[in-house]
């Protein structure tokens, strides 16, 4: 198991700090591993988790509504959208009697494609916690928020 006083090479002056440095430290090791395992995909994690949200939406959705429930609140959520109509994964439509309103849809391709990352297993990185860690660490977690 690792331990982050080793892997950073240093101490804390109290349990509180480590955590906090920890989850700082594990959640820059998830981004990097997330954005490994999506390059082959051709998206970005964040790519990623519009498409799962549009295939949950199942019809067209406001992009206002997309943005706002992103786990990551990207202020270049349009641009992430751009790249993915760009991929002919989404398409993009705009509001007949408000064009400030525009709506996405998942396309196909887009379904397509998450069905062939949900079949690739490799995208658990908690592979080493049990379900009751697993249960406990989303439980602590929910309790700093």
């Amino acid at each position: 198991m690792g331990d982050i006083s080793k892997d950073i090479k240093t101490s804390f002056k109290n349990n509180k700090l480590k955590a906090l440095i920890n989850i700082k430290y594990t959640s820059n090791w998830l981004n990097s591993k997330e954005n490994e395992f999506f390059k082959p995909y051709g998206i970005s994690p964040q790519q990623f988790n519009i498409l799962r949200i549009l295939r949950g939406a199942k019809d067209k959705v406001k992009v206002q509504i997309v943005k706002d429930i992103m786990i990551e609140r990207a202020p270049n959520a349009t641009r992430l959208m751009d790249k993915l109509c760009d991929k002919n994964l989404i398409e993009r439509e705009r509001c007949d009697h408000d064009r400030r309103v525009v709506y996405v849809k998942i396309k196909r391709e887009g379904l397509t494609l998450l069905e062939t990352i949900d079949v690739n297993k490799n995208l658990s990185f908690l592979e080493n916690l049990t379900e009751e860690e697993a249960i406990l660490l989303s439980s602590l977690l929910d309790k700093i928020r």
